[in-house]
């Protein structure tokens, strides 16, 4: 099992190219079980999950080609083609979706296109419950008969799913997009009320329509679909991964480096951006993306995880990482997953001063983290725990980096093209 190896203590200096967004990229490719024709994605992300996605959508019949050339002009980056000419499975089966929680993803195109699918409850990281009730719930308003059998979800519809008001109970992204992508195929007009509103969502709705969707208000609470007999194929480029952007800015903050974000997707990242500004850090637009510039030791700033456009939870675990070198005490409270403080005692064994009290976590700044033996527990507060060897005097070992894996290409050669002193080590 890999792990990293770093020796802090070294600025960041040079450019980082951002990829493609994993949780626009997961969505997109589970579209392609709504149509027969050929869905091209440009600009993917080489990560774990994008193959694990793959071959879950492989077993359902899809025909999956990679490094194809888009149409449109610009970097593509890696291109794959999928295409459902036909679906010879409608069954996730477990050894495939317990890898990943966003294989669920692919239930409401399967029940839309063939009026059924069985899918095993998903696995994933364990940060928190995040139940599939809504998911459920929503198909259920869709006409869809739903229930929950030896631990798999076995939905049947009747013909075509119907269009409906949904009302979430909270704004769930995984549950936007699934039931936005089954009504794209359901009979008649379908809202959907307190829809979430990442911006991984709109890119979705963006690429349903180029398939013959019809979908109105894109980018707010409140989606209307109105549903199609069928879809067709599209090209489509993933936008910017704003988290892999973000956690590379507050790289840059933790050692004081100039590194520019080229491909940082910066309008959606106001909410990181103005925390940083808060803490001394400087930003600057580029024609490329974004110049982060670190100013010494980080001033203390409070944060609160929101939905979007609010601070993104997926952020938290590194910014957490950054006021543990800050001048003064900030507050931490997480409002999106009950679960998310696991990387605390990982960054305590470093030297960090946190104490967590509930959804709240006091970190007091100290003058230097230590270096020393930590494990990742999941994918975020696996980077958080990278950026605090960046910042630690000594070596720093994160074992378990396959939760890295999952969602950053590359991060030891990006950080050490920029300087750090980083390397793989294959156990």
């Amino acid at each position: 099992m890999d792990s990293i190896r770093i020796r802090g203590g070294r600025p960041l200096q040079g450019e980082i190219e951002i990829f493609g967004a994993k949780n626009a990229a997961l969505p997109l490719m589970a579209a392609c079980l709504l149509t027969e024709e050929t869905l091209t994605l440009a600009n993917i992300p080489h990560l774990t999950d994008i193959t694990t996605l793959a071959h879950l959508l492989a077993q359902h019949g899809v025909e999956i080609g990679m490094d194809g050339h888009a149409r449109h002009g610009g970097n593509a980056g890696r291109v794959l083609s999928l295409r459902a000419r036909q679906i010879t499975s409608t069954t996730a089966p477990y050894e495939l979706v317990s890898r990943m929680r966003a294989s669920v993803l692919v239930l409401g195109p399967l029940l839309a296109r063939t009026g059924r699918a069985t899918v095993s409850l998903p696995g994933g990281c364990a940060i928190g419950t995040r139940p599939v009730d809504l998911h459920i719930d929503g198909l259920t308003r869709l006409g869809a008969q739903v229930v929950l059998e030896d631990g798999d979800i076995q939905a049947h519809a009747r013909g075509r799913l119907r269009g409906a008001e949904i009302r979430l109970p909270f704004a769930s992204v995984g549950a936007t997009e699934n039931l936005m992508m089954a009504a794209t195929l359901a009979e008649g007009e379908t809202v959907i009320r307190n829809a979430a509103r990442e911006p991984e969502i709109a890119d979705l709705a963006f690429c349903l329509n180029a398939m013959g969707a019809e979908i109105g208000g894109i980018g707010t609470d409140e989606l209307v679909i109105q549903g199609k007999e069928s879809l067709s194929g599209a090209e489509h480029h993933v936008l910017g991964d704003r988290i892999e952007a973000g956690t590379y800015a507050l790289a840059a903050a933790i050692v004081g480096g100039d590194v520019e974000l080229a491909g940082a997707p910066a309008t959606l990242l106001r909410s990181l951006l103005e925390y940083l500004e808060a803490t001394g850090v400087s930003i600057t637009e580029t024609p490329r993306g974004l110049r982060v510039r670190g100013n010494g030791r980080p001033t203390a700033t409070d944060v609160t995880t929101r939905p979007y456009p609010g601070f993104p939870t997926d952020l938290q675990a590194q910014a957490m990482a950054l006021m543990t070198v800050a001048d003064g005490a900030a507050m931490i409270t997480e409002t999106i997953f009950e679960n998310r403080f696991m990387h605390v005692q990982e960054l305590r064994r470093m030297g960090a001063d946190i104490a967590v009290r509930g959804a709240t976590a006091l970190v007091r700044g100290v003058a230097s983290l230590t270096g020393a033996q930590v494990m990742a527990t999941d994918l975020r507060a696996s980077s958080s725990l990278v950026l605090a060897g960046l910042a630690a005097e000594g070596e720093t070992v994160v074992h378990r980096v396959y939760h890295l894996d999952r969602g950053y290409e590359r991060i030891e050669d990006k950080l050490a093209a920029c300087g750090a002193e980083i390397d793989r080590v294959h156990n």
